[in-house]
């Protein structure tokens, strides 16, 4: 049970003592009762945490136990285990003493959105120089009490011992156990920006013991008996159920609610509205179901459509003029040396929106009680989500505490985080704590899709079968749930847009090549709507890279089968000094026993043909590279990928363990996305509010997966995340070329497409 007691900085003001730990839903405890002992739960109030604290960043405890405060969150991607590998590595204690308290509004220092890829990239410096302040102030401590210089001491398993004397010795527990440091750190820069103490020493890579090894991840153990608790099992003293009742077609208003028609359902306790918000209160979750079922609402007609069918999306994409044109390369002239090439190429790409598809749908639970609140959520951004609550609300930011607690793999879907807008809502009219539960076709329907996207491209060859011109348009939506903008309620109550929304992104248009006239754009395609749509756009995960990288992929295999070149051999002639790019693609064309051969020069007879495609990505500086082998059966049109073998370089690698079992993830979801998954919707909303109207992969369709790890110890440790499934579509796509000779320009490839493409017809005209 959640329960209140003194925040962690009540108890310093108090007595000096610092929080060591706490075990409420789900957090990572996995040390021991020593933590348990000391653990608190902090509540909303005090002193906001200061980057500049080394307290701010972790804490001693007594029996030697290190808790680490960050607000970068566990999403299933394991990034909690690594970031504890290298705390503990930096400060010379066993990883099973560090304790990670994550998400915690009250408790950490904001370091943005857990996003991106960035979280061991631009978090793992953060936590390394605070560990790294942490142990030079504890050998500086250590020095006093045992009256030896610094550089006559060393450290083991958090115990400080004088060389060559390991009689005299003291541990971090017993310097400075449940104290403050009281140290200053050198801060610069915010979020994903901010730096700390960069001029301290860290430990130098050559003597790492934990970092590089692997590592079981802490949140699994739970996960696998069912004992852990996601946001979704919080449950306060009092708690109330609501559901808010959705307009059945975009853009409609509540025109009356009648409150009589839920009157017969045991347990209402209020129907809610505020402006265009419609929601139920409940004493059970039953009764809100039932309560939002019943509820009578007249809607107005909608004031806008969507586009009614596919073509006419990308049509719209393709004709509407651009917020803005990002240019991710313009080197030379493009459009002067493709005027002058030997052979032209052209082609268009299609990528559908699509859903991050979350196993459990949004789920937050909220207790605002007069001028503030306290709100458990499975939020990527606990700041972010704070601050999209202080607007609504009308609440400053201090008077609002934001406790994440895991739900079930987003992908992005909630870094713009709507569940808690409506938990606030409905627990501020009627004074209690209130969980709200979106149910899957709210879950469907109305989540934030990764965006539609129309990408053509151009090269150009001279005689000798060069590229000397490429030219790279993609026409994207942008991120209309984008940080600033307001979120679902908060439009229904009212709010407005500020900004067209955030870029879905510029990487993966074929910079990874050099090409000496090349062009790369990604324009910016208007879609803020008047009023809330259920097609609305944020992040999905690698947004915008995979379709870019699908594009530019089998474009550049199309270009290598027309020369008669083999697709590794041509694209080693455009990575020339790409030397991490080259060694992925041949790491991984070697673990795959790739024959050189060009594509579809002998197809394979009989009923169900075989392929082999390649492809390469950078994505946020993390190298992949993929073949795919692939069956495709002549009658049905079905496309089986049997195997995957992907070389991924992500710098140093923090725990190979945790990595593999991400680029798994990204596979699986990559084969899903390519042949699978593709929202449907008419010019009155989303169809697709089902995993039978939109599918996903089952266990019987996953590939052999094959992983080669490339440990380049000497360069930082990158992101882990999202690369791996970037070059997935394109490697089988290219794999469906080299098996039948039929080109894929559309994504998701259904054995209904597959059967056009075979008989000679685009997948519009239809079978």
């Amino acid at each position: 049970m959640e329960s209140s007691t003194i925040s962690r900085r009540e108890l310093l003001k108090g007595t000096g003592a610092l929080i060591v730990g706490f075990n409420l839903y789900g957090g990572f405890s996995f040390f021991g009762p020593a933590a348990s002992a000391l653990a608190q739960a902090a509540a909303a109030g005090g002193a906001e945490p200061e980057a500049s604290a080394l307290d701010s960043w972790l804490a001693v405890g007594q029996d030697g136990t290190v808790t680490v405060f960050t607000s970068k969150v566990e999403l299933g991607t394991g990034t909690e285990t690594a970031l504890a590998q290298i705390v503990a590595e930096e400060l010379d204690v066993p990883f099973s003493r560090i304790h990670m308290e994550a998400g915690d509004t009250s408790k950490t220092v904001d370091q943005a959105v857990t996003a991106g890829s960035r979280t061991i990239q631009r978090a793992g410096p953060q936590l390394r120089q605070a560990a790294a302040v942490a142990r030079r102030e504890l050998l500086r401590l250590g020095s006093e009490r045992l009256n030896t210089p610094v550089e006559q001491l060393s450290v083991s398993d958090g115990v400080i011992v004088v060389n060559g004397n390991s009689a005299r010795k003291i541990s971090y527990g017993e310097l400075i156990g449940n104290k403050r440091f009281n140290v200053k750190l050198a801060v610069s820069g915010t979020g994903w920006d901010m730096q700390l103490s960069p001029d301290v020493p860290a430990k130098s890579v050559k003597d790492y013991r934990v970092v590089g090894t692997p590592v079981q991840r802490t949140d699994l153990p739970g996960k696998f008996t069912g004992e852990f608790t996601y946001a979704h099992d919080v449950r306060l003293p009092g708690m109330l159920h609501g559901r808010v009742v959705r307009p059945p077609v975009v853009n409609s208003k509540p025109l009356s609610v009648d409150e009589n028609s839920v009157k017969q359902i045991a347990g209402v306790v209020k129907v809610v509205q505020q402006g265009n918000f419609v929601g139920v209160v409940a004493q059970t979750e039953w009764a809100a179901i039932q309560a939002a079922r019943a509820l009578k609402v007249t809607w107005s007609a909608p004031s806008a459509n969507l586009p009614a069918t596919p073509e006419e999306l990308y049509t719209y994409l393709k004709n509407t003029k651009s917020v803005r044109d990002q240019v991710a390369a313009n080197k030379g002239n493009a459009e002067s040396a493709f005027s002058q090439a030997s052979k032209r190429y052209e082609a268009s790409y299609r990528w559908p929106f699509q859903l991050h598809g979350m196993m459990g749908p949004s789920c937050a639970v909220a207790d605002v009680r007069g001028d503030s609140a306290t709100v458990w959520t499975g939020t990527q951004g606990p700041f972010r989500t704070r601050k999209g609550l202080s607007d609504l609300l009308g609440m400053p930011e201090k008077n609002i505490r934001v406790i994440y607690r895991e739900e079930s793999g987003c992908y992005g879907r909630l870094s713009p985080d709507d569940a808690p807008e409506d938990a606030v809502l409905l627990s501020r009219a009627v004074g209690k704590p209130v969980r709200v539960q979106w149910t899957r076709a709210d879950e469907h329907g109305w989540e934030p899709k990764g965006p539609a996207q129309l990408i053509t491209l151009r090269a150009g060859a001279n005689a000798q079968g060069a590229i000397v011109a490429w030219d790279f348009m993609d026409r994207s939506f942008p991120w209309t749930e984008a940080q600033g903008n307001p979120l679902l309620a908060s439009r229904q109550v009212g709010m407005k847009t500020v900004s067209p929304g955030n870029s879905n992104g510029t990487g993966g248009g074929g910079e990874v090549y050099e090409f000496e006239n090349q062009r790369i754009v990604a324009a910016m395609i208007p879609w803020a709507q008047e009023d809330a749509s259920p097609l609305r756009t944020s992040n999905l995960r690698a947004p915008g890279d995979l379709a870019r990288s699908f594009a530019s992929e089998s474009f550049i295999d199309e270009i290598a089968a027309d020369l008669r070149v083999d697709p590794v051999e041509f694209r080693l002639r455009y990575l020339k000094n790409n030397k991490r790019a080259t060694a992925a693609l041949l790491a991984a064309t070697q673990a795959a026993q790739w024959t050189q051969h060009v594509s579809h020069s002998a197809p394979s007879a009989g009923p169900k043909a075989v392929g082999r495609g390649v492809s390469v990505a950078d994505r946020s500086s993390t190298i992949t590279a993929a073949v795919a082998e692939v069956e495709v059966d002549r009658s049905t049109g079905a496309v089986v990928v049997k195997r995957i073998t992907l070389a991924h370089d992500c710098g140093l690698i923090v725990n190979p363990d945790g990595l593999r079992n991400q680029i798994e993830g990204n596979i699986i979801q990559g084969v899903s996305r390519t042949l699978l998954e593709e929202v449907r919707f008419d010019a009155n909303g989303v169809k697709s509010l089902d995993w039978i109207s939109y599918p996903v992969i089952t266990y019987r369709s996953v590939p052999d997966i094959q992983i080669v790890l490339l440990n380049e110890k000497e360069e930082p440790a990158l992101g882990g995340g999202e690369p791996a499934i970037v070059p997935v579509p394109a490697a089988i796509a290219n794999a469906i070329f080299d098996a039948t000779g039929v080109r894929v320009r559309e994504v998701p490839v259904t054995p209904q497409k597959m059967q056009s493409y075979l008989r000679g017809r685009s997948p519009e005209q239809g079978a």
